[in-house]
């Protein structure tokens, strides 16, 4: 997951895009539902940022093999994992406020 882990973040966002345009109940090519892939993401976005902090610690306690850069990079991925994640659920709250406002 850490080689994949930005890019295979952000191709699980467009098929959330993707699929909030379909039907609600409907179920997308893959067989799985807008609430699955948006939980993979969540928790993709979670071990990016549990694995930022076990690297960040080892290198603060000083092990050998962590390099400094190597712990930038895993804290780079972790923090645009989550902006993107930010981002989807804004866009999500602003799409149902204006569903709400929309008159009957």
């Amino acid at each position: 997951m850490d080689k994949l882990g930005a890019n295979q973040l952000l191709q699980n966002m467009q098929q959330l895009i993707e699929q909030s345009q379909a039907q609600p109940n409907q179920k997308a090519e893959g067989g799985t539902n807008f609430q699955e892939i948006f939980s993979s993401a969540l928790s993709q976005v979670n071990q990016l940022q549990v694995n930022a902090g076990q690297m960040t610690e080892s290198f603060e306690r000083g092990d050998p093999g962590i390099e400094l850069s190597d712990v930038m990079m895993a804290v780079q991925k972790a923090n645009v994992s989550f902006e993107a994640v930010l981002q989807v659920r804004n866009r999500l709250v602003s799409a149902y406020q204006e569903i709400m406002n929309m008159p009957i």
